[in-house]
């Protein structure tokens, strides 16, 4: 596939162009509603009608626009800041928030309904338990998004509770017969691991207007169901960004390095974590990463493997020092701030919400473990060799081994088609299994070899088309410098026409 030209990553940004264009393309519409001419070719070629609005054409009437967002664990709360940030960029209206989220959308101006965690739950019987405090939470979201009156409601992956509100939500305005607000989802369905998962896509079209994409292959796939969808790039794309504004390179070649030595220098001299008499130097310490997971349940399920892993890896590695990387999700925090006092080696913990911290972290480590996730796609920036674990609930796992139709977990795996990271699943991620895959990568430089060639093909594949792009370019009117996912999702929602 092409990928996006590098220029369009690390270019100035395009806030005041983008707004006085979005503008005009607003000014051409109310007077195309007006009786007058038609001024922008390109609005010729979508040949709007009168009865045809944009996203931001229906805020114009108001005054600002309304976005109700709303996600359900860390990276979806990463993934709905940017994209509010990059709405608040290209919006020529005054824009409002209201929903459900997490830290770092509350940063963007949200102020969330309840906290994000009491819907941050995955799975089919992990939901059991939590399931009357599901519902009520889906009630609540429901009742709080009718009040808000938005234009826009945006879920974020999630698809158990986003896909319940968006249904909810479009029966209850057709029952009072109003007309309700575009709904997008963002961050498709797995559709394509699950046996008759691409069925399943048909049905969401009556409550669904737009899907974002994250990977290259959905966008098609969606459209075939009748799902109007766009690619727009995997969020982790992001990082590369903001780690790398204002270098020109192939962006086959980019990638995230953090400050090893900054690390070292910084954990070796005063580190919280453990007593630096146990520790006389990180500069010869084995540094493992470590990525238990954002969601407690999976957190405190895996890291009682990850610790008995660690308790038989500490006398065949020396100095052999753990970094725990801590979702910024409180309860995961309390947890783990309670396990760590046990840890079976000295470890390090790496707050949530400190980007450069983590991935100098991940330049400091030599493999990483990590429970399946997006981390995994994290570490591919990094360029750091890892393993992947996974274990859920017995039955959770009973019904993924029945349905799944992919051999692998992990999306770097997935997108290669091979086992290149080693995965430890189910009833093999044992803690013998993992450290044996540990110690393997570890002193193998030639597996840690293979993880970092096919990173940098894995990294092309999740960069959006030309296509893409200049079909957008085509529809604003105005050229994008300025590519991130969040912005060309961004510029999707914005000139989406509702009939």
């Amino acid at each position: 596939m092409n990928s996006l030209p590098v220029s369009a990553w690390f270019s100035p940004s395009i806030d005041t162009d983008a707004q006085s264009m979005l503008k005009m393309l607003l000014r051409t519409i109310r007077d195309i509603k007006n009786g007058g001419e038609m001024g922008f070719s390109s609005l010729l070629r979508r040949s709007f009608s009168v009865r045809s609005r944009t996203v931001v054409d229906m805020g114009d009437k108001d005054g600002e626009l309304r976005v109700f967002i709303v996600a359900g664990e860390v990276s979806g709360d990463s993934i709905a800041s940017r994209l509010m940030a990059s709405l608040k960029k290209l919006s020529p209206l005054p824009i409002r928030f209201s929903g459900v989220g997490g830290p770092r959308m509350s940063k963007e101006g949200l102020e969330s309904l309840f906290p994000m965690e009491d819907i941050s739950v995955m799975g089919m019987w992990e939901l059991l338990p939590h399931l009357n405090k599901f519902r009520v939470r889906l009630k609540e979201t429901i009742e709080g998004a009718i009040l808000f009156q938005p234009h826009v409601v945006v879920t974020v992956d999630s698809k158990g509770f986003s896909f319940r509100l968006l249904k909810q939500l479009r029966a209850r305005y057709g029952w009072q017969e109003l007309n309700g607000p575009l709904h997008f989802h963002y961050v498709a369905p797995s559709f394509w691991a699950w046996k008759g998962g691409e069925a399943r896509l048909k049905g969401l079209a009556n409550f669904v207007d737009h899907i974002l994409c994250i990977l290259p292959n959905e966008e098609a796939v969606c459209k075939l169901n009748g799902l109007d969808a766009t690619f727009v790039g995997h969020p982790v794309l992001e990082d590369i960004f903001e780690f790398n504004l204002g270098k020109q390179a192939s962006p086959h070649d980019l990638k995230i390095e953090g400050n090893s030595e900054d690390f070292r220098r910084k954990y070796a001299l005063s580190s919280a974590c453990f007593n630096t008499s146990e520790v006389a130097s990180l500069e010869g310490a084995a540094v493992i990463s470590l990525l238990p997971g954002s969601r407690l349940q999976e957190v405190i399920r895996m890291l009682s493997i990850f610790a008995h892993t660690f308790d038989q890896l500490k006398d065949s590695i020396p100095e052999l020092i753990t970094v725990i990387h801590v979702a910024p999700n409180q309860h995961v925090e309390n947890y783990i701030d309670g396990v760590i006092r046990k840890w079976p080696v000295p470890a390090i913990l790496i707050p949530g919400g400190h980007q450069h911290l983590k991935y100098d972290a991940f330049s400091a480590s030599r493999i990483a473990l990590c429970t399946s996730g997006t981390v995994a796609m994290e570490l591919q920036l990094a360029r750091l060799p890892c393993v992947v674990a996974y274990r859920a609930h017995i039955l959770t796992e009973w019904y993924i081994q029945y349905k799944a139709k992919i051999p692998y977990i992990s999306l770097p795996n997935i997108l290669t088609d091979s086992a290149i990271i080693p995965e430890a699943l189910f009833q093999a991620c044992t803690p013998t299994n993992l450290a044996s895959l540990l110690m393997k990568l570890m002193h193998n430089k030639r597996l840690q070899e293979e993880q970092i060639v096919a990173a940098e093909n894995v990294i092309k594949l999740l960069f959006p088309s030309e296509r893409i792009i200049n079909n957008l370019e085509e529809q604003m009117g105005w050229k994008f410098p300025n590519c991130t996912p969040s912005m060309i999702a961004s510029s999707t929602i914005l000139s989406h026409v509702k009939s």
